[in-house]
């Protein structure tokens, strides 16, 4: 243990992380852009989309299996070869007759590259800071919205200076190169299980308990309700108004600031209060996005940031200090579970999406007629008021999602209040 760095391993995570997160804001960021190009429509780019979030509970689930046995450090470099191979293969695309499958291909091989990230990290973290699980894992997962803000301002500097989308994809191989290279240096700690002589039967009894499960439920919900949103922001708000990218840039940056203050936070709300809170805000916030228009969405933004910034960490940490015997596999079954969540709902509502169009649309013309149409005509402003009406019918269907939360976390809250107070009376 005396050759373990906990500052420098927390360090390179967070970095890794960041390229996570930065994959996610600038796929966000160029998405209408990648559909224009390469000709795809909604439902495409929701399968390409999809594919991100069902690459990660791939990656997640097994890396979960297998990380006590083959070491968080061997998950972490293969988790660096997956990025690089994604960001080239991205960028690649154009070189390839079909836009489709290079760009399905590579978003499975970012989406597996950043669930062996959190596999390895978020174990990682919650063994170098034992005492302080939720905190630090609040402090470790403020890089994914930091990431995303970097990201989203990424994408709109480079559209005003005329860089296309391949340089706003390249510019991950910084990061990745700096904590490939760190963890490549770094000797790591066995997993917090493993330390503490949990055995593999013990580990499966927790992840099968009622409260595992539930959480395990809870978290289709929560992540549903923060990563399907942010990463269609742009184009549900499009036509709503001109700079949906940078209300995804505000409502990250909410996150940020969130997750940075998360100590005092936790401890003096708990961290079922939180999740309850959390989830009211997020309705209320979803509501708002899906109702109005102009500077208005900025308050939306900002409540709709401040209901979803603890979700995922404390999530996890929830897990990790009341379920301990689930170990990292626990973890990263919750993770897993919420990617693949999204995966289904991002899948369901780009078709969702694209018949919403089609029922506003005038007849004479099929959906890729209208679609296509060049700027200034009838056709094109006729696509332009659908898609208008089409972005916030699905953010007022993703609403029904945190107002089911408001009810599972109250119940959480008040279960958790008398299973503590029945704990301190019988100690």
């Amino acid at each position: 243990m005396k050759q373990i760095q906990p500052r420098s391993l927390f360090v390179a995570s967070c970095l890794a992380l960041l390229v996570t997160s930065l994959s996610f804001g600038i796929r966000a960021g160029i998405l209408g852009t990648l559909g224009k190009e390469f000709h795809l429509d909604g439902q495409e780019l929701a399968i390409i989309t999809g594919t991100a979030f069902w690459g990660f509970p791939l990656a997640v689930i097994i890396g979960g299996f297998i990380v006590d046995a083959i070491g968080m450090k061997n998950l972490l470099v293969a988790a660096f070869v997956l990025h690089l191979l994604g960001i080239i293969l991205t960028v690649s695309t154009p070189y390839f007759s079909s836009g489709f499958w290079p760009l399905f291909i590579s978003t499975l091989f970012i989406g597996m590259a950043n669930g062996t990230v959190e596999a390895a990290c978020n174990p990682l973290v919650a063994t170098i800071f034992p005492e302080n699980k939720t905190t630090k894992l609040n402090h470790f997962h403020l890089w994914f919205p930091g990431g995303i803000v970097i990201g989203t301002l990424l994408v709109t500097l480079f559209n005003q200076i005329g860089l296309n989308w391949q340089w706003q994809v390249v510019s991950m191989i910084i990061p990745t190169l700096f904590y490939g290279y760190l963890f490549l240096r770094l000797d790591f700690p066995v997993t917090e299980r493993v330390a503490a002589g949990v055995s593999n039967s013990q580990m499966y009894r927790s992840v099968a308990s009622p409260l595992f499960i539930f959480m395990l439920i809870c978290m289709f919900g929560t992540a549903i309700t923060e990563l399907f949103t942010n990463q269609w922001i742009e184009i549900l708000l499009k036509n709503v108004t001109e700079h949906g990218i940078l209300i995804l840039a505000l409502t990250a940056g909410v996150q940020v600031f969130g997750r940075a203050v998360a100590g005092p936070v936790v401890h003096k709300i708990s961290p079922t209060g939180v999740l309850l809170v959390s989830a009211i805000l997020s309705a209320i916030g979803l509501f708002l996005m899906g109702s109005v228009s102009g500077y208005m969405l900025i308050v939306a933004a900002v409540i709709f940031g401040m209901g979803i910034t603890y979700f995922w960490p404390t999530m996890l940490g929830f897990v990790s200090e009341n379920i301990p015997e689930s170990g990292a596999l626990g973890m990263n079954l919750m993770g897993g579970a919420g990617m693949f969540a999204v995966s289904i709902y991002t899948y369901f509502m780009g078709g969702f999406y694209d018949n919403i169009i089609s029922k506003n649309l005038p007849a004479g013309g099929t959906l890729d007629t209208f679609r296509s149409a060049v700027a200034g005509t009838p056709e094109a402003a006729a696509f332009t008021q659908a898609q208008a009406v089409a972005g916030p019918e699905i953010i007022n269907v993703t609403l029904i999602i945190p107002v089911i939360l408001v009810v599972a976390f109250g119940g959480l809250f008040f279960y958790m209040k008398g299973r503590n107070k029945q704990t301190l009376q019988t100690a």
